[in-house]
């Protein structure tokens, strides 16, 4: 596969003084329409109420669905990929911005270093260490913005048993918890986003 042509899809912005939330998620284009449906919500709340959004530059799964939908309702997308992903059918043509980095690594940074929240969509490995890697951050005093956790159809159930587990065993503490909330529904997940970050 052939890298994409960033020349044909790069447009420049200029600044913008809306908060940025920044989405993890999913790119599998086989799973249940109910986190599609959740996911494009999920993008017309953020536009809806002024974010701007960063997510993981793909055009396929929910990452892909999400940006459609904040751009379909008047919102800012910015895409970071890495390199290796910069191909074309993997790479969006749509986002309003692409940030090219050398990996994976400088990829979160830049995720997180621009995002003044975030919100986790259901994904597999790569949104869990994703997830963890932003929520030891936070427990380390790193970063102080908020993260949430989106249960859409109870798909972390068995994720949240065995923090619940690791607490009882003493592995974790009451107070890590404190570090990330977690939502069961868009609508709450934005109404925690609007308490902890509006002005």
């Amino acid at each position: 596969m052939k890298p994409f042509d960033l020349d044909n899809i790069h447009k420049l912005y200029s600044t913008s003084n809306k908060l940025t939330i920044g989405v993890f998620c999913s790119s599998s284009q086989h799973i249940d329409d109910i986190y599609k449906t959740q996911a494009a919500f999920l993008g017309e709340l953020l536009a809806k109420n002024n974010y701007d959004v960063i997510h993981g530059g793909g055009k396929v799964g929910l990452m892909g669905v999400l940006a459609q939908s904040v751009q379909k309702h008047g919102g800012k997308v910015t895409g970071i990929l890495p390199e290796s992903l910069n191909i074309e059918g993997i790479a969006s043509e749509t986002d309003d911005e692409i940030i090219i980095t050398k990996d994976m690594t400088d990829r979160k940074y830049e995720m997180r270093k621009r995002s003044n929240g975030f919100i986790v969509l259901p994904g597999g490995f790569g949104t869990l260490e994703e997830f963890f890697e932003t929520l030891t951050l936070i427990q380390l005093g790193y970063t102080n913005k908020p993260l949430i956790l989106l249960n859409i159809n109870n798909y972390y159930n068995l994720l949240l048993q065995f923090i619940d587990e690791a607490l009882q065993k003493k592995f974790i503490t009451e107070s890590d918890l404190l570090h990330f909330h977690i939502s069961h529904s868009c609508e709450d997940a934005i109404e925690y986003m609007n308490n902890h970050l509006k002005i």
